[in-house]
C-alpha cells in the first residue's frame, strides 16, 4: 500500500539509513495505507486553526532554506482538497523563498499545534500569483499588514508525526482562556470578603 510522504523522500541513502538504524522495512507493511494526498475535514480544521508554519525551499545552490510564516489563525487557507493558498505579506524583503521557487517549485511545510502536541508535514508545489483578485481573496480582513503577492500550493503528500519530543507551549490568547475565568472568580471572592469585612466593622 502507498505511503506517499515516505515514498517521495525515501531515497536509497534514506533506505540505507533506516536499515542501519533498525527501521528498514518498518514502513513497508502492506496493511499501511497512508497515501495522504487529499485534505479531509480533519486536516482542513487543523490548518484553519494555525497562526504560523515553517516553509522550506531549496536554492539553486543546493542550500535548504527554512522560513517562519505567521499571521492570523487561518491565514493559510484550504482552497480545495488538494490546494492551499496564502497571502504573502511584506517582511524583511530578502525574498529568498520567492527566488527559490522560481528555480524549483517544491516546498515542505511543518505546521505545529504545541498545546495538543501535534505536527503536520506537507510536501507541495508552490506557485506565485500577482493577480490582485487572487491576492485579495487570500488576504485576511483586519490584519494590518501589506500583501505583496499570493502563493498557491498544490499538495503532493502530507503526513502526521507522533507527539514525542513536542514540548507543549501556549500563546497569550490560549493562556487567557484559562486564566481569565480564574481572575474573575478571584475578583468575585475579593468582593465577598470586602463585603463581609464591612459588615463585621
Amino acid at each position: 500500500m502507498p505511503y506517499g510522504f515516505l515514498d517521495t523522500l525515501a531515497t536509497p541513502s534514506v533506505r540505507a539509513a533506516q536499515a542501519a538504524n533498525g527501521s528498514g522495512g518498518l514502513f513497508d507493511d502492506p496493511g499501511i495505507d497512508r497515501a495522504f494526498d487529499r485534505f479531509s475535514e480533519n486536516e482542513a480544521a487543523f490548518i484553519a486553526a494555525r497562526d504560523s508554519f515553517f516553509l522550506a525551499s531549496v536554492s539553486a545552490s543546493g542550500w535548504p532554506y527554512v522560513q517562519h510564516r505567521g499571521g492570523p489563525a487561518g491565514f493559510l487557507k484550504v482552497l480545495d482538497e488538494t490546494t492551499l493558498g496564502f497571502a504573502d505579506y511584506r517582511g524583511n524583503r530578502q525574498y529568498i523563498s520567492l527566488g527559490n521557487v522560481a528555480d524549483d517549485d517544491r516546498v515542505a511545510l511543518i505546521l505545529m499545534d504545541y498545546p495538543n502536541r501535534a505536527r503536520m508535514k506537507i510536501l507541495a508545489h508552490m506557485s506565485v500569483s500577482d493577480d490582485p483578485a487572487v491576492i485579495e481573496a487570500l488576504t485576511d480582513p483586519g490584519y494590518r499588514a501589506r500583501p505583496e503577492r499570493a502563493y498557491r500550493l498544490r499538495l503532493h503528500a502530507f503526513d502526521w508525526n507522533c507527539a514525542q519530543h513536542i514540548t507543549p507551549r501556549f500563546t497569550g490568547p490560549e493562556i487567557a482562556t484559562v486564566v481569565n475565568p480564574l481572575r474573575a472568580r478571584v475578583a468575585e471572592l475579593e468582593a465577598e470578603v470586602a463585603a463581609l469585612r464591612a459588615r463585621g466593622a
